[in-house]
């Protein structure tokens, strides 16, 4: 981070641009960070001020990966240690997991967002969990030697199945389990990858029983899978949770008891020489804070109204967390 492109949209035709440029931008497929970025000169591309306190050592250095989301929670990172007196820059849009790990790894940054069911991805392919405390479980035992995986939040850029309010409201739906009784009527929509990967067409079965009236290729959480989904062209299909275009066009992110989808909670990953206890604790006191919901408002106020990431991080730490 696929999440969250995951990447306000009063119209669909609205809706379908902001949709496609949270797709490229963030989860694609529950990974934020599918793709690679062309090259690793924009690890300078965005750097923020030093905090003007002090924590009595050497500045930490705060990255992100090169999508709206990530920066904005690289921000309230610095925003929280900066009021706790902590000494930090930032070093924002580095580029792909691949790219900014390595930065990590060679104290060219100390810190940087994650999401905990790619990142254990990333580090143990074979990895099988799939509910939040255990992917966190098998993260940290996972972490390399000198990195640490602080404290998940609850907040989650994830897949999801997504209806209408109407929709859910006229057949009682608040969870995927909720679709059996009417599944069959339904058109899914979603990107084309979905009618085979364990994750889409196949899992929907495995999982819940759920076999579909048709399946319909369209994208990944972008403009024809919203455009379809509010023209009821579809009756379900696949966004992403921190998608603006959910709250903006009264969607409904049914549950998923069964965990289809892994956990992809937000997290700190730092250098273990730089988690200090003042630090941790700063971090902790954001994860115990923010949630899907928040993140979601957060990313519209910079994705749709146009307001400054920094700006937005450095209002949203100043209401909760002084």
């Amino acid at each position: 981070m696929s999440v969250r492109s995951t990447l306000t949209r009063a119209s669909v035709m609205i809706a379908a641009g902001l949709a496609a440029a949270l797709t490229l931008s963030a989860c694609g497929s529950s990974d934020p960070l599918a793709s690679s970025s062309s090259s690793a000169a924009s690890a300078a591309a965005s750097s923020g001020a030093s905090g003007s306190g002090s924590s009595g050592g050497t500045p930490i250095v705060i990255g992100s990966a090169n999508f709206p989301e990530s920066a904005v929670i690289a921000n309230i990172y610095a925003e929280a240690l900066k009021a706790k007196g902590v000494d930090v820059s930032t070093n924002l849009n580095i580029g792909s997991r691949e790219i900014y790990l390595k930065a990590l790894q060679d104290g060219s940054i100390d810190l940087i967002p994650e999401y905990s069911g790619v990142l254990l991805q990333y580090f143990d392919p074979t990895a099988t969990a799939v509910s939040s405390d255990d992917v966190y479980a098998a993260l940290v035992a996972k972490t390399p030697s000198g990195l640490k995986v602080l404290a998940k939040s609850s907040a989650e850029d994830k897949d999801a199945v997504v209806v209408t309010k109407a929709t859910a409201d006229a057949n009682n739906l608040k969870s995927i389990a909720d679709l059996a009784p009417v599944a069959s009527t339904f058109i899914l929509g979603g990107p084309s990858e979905w009618e085979t990967r364990p994750t889409g067409v196949p899992g929907l079965k495995e999982k819940y029983g759920l076999t579909f009236k048709e399946f319909k290729a369209l994208d990944a959480g972008g403009p024809l899978t919203l455009g379809a989904l509010t023209s009821d062209q579809i009756q379900a299909g696949n966004l992403f949770t921190t998608d603006p275009s959910i709250p903006a066009n009264n969607l409904v992110v049914l549950e998923d008891p069964k965990n289809l989808f892994a956990a992809q909670n937000v997290l700190p990953l730092i250098n273990a020489a730089k988690a200090a206890p003042e630090v941790q604790a700063a971090l902790d006191a954001v994860s115990a804070k923010l949630d899907t919901a928040t993140l979601t408002e957060l990313l519209t106020k910079v994705q749709v109204d146009k307001e400054d990431s920094a700006q937005v991080a450095q209002e949203w730490v100043a209401a909760n967390l002084q």
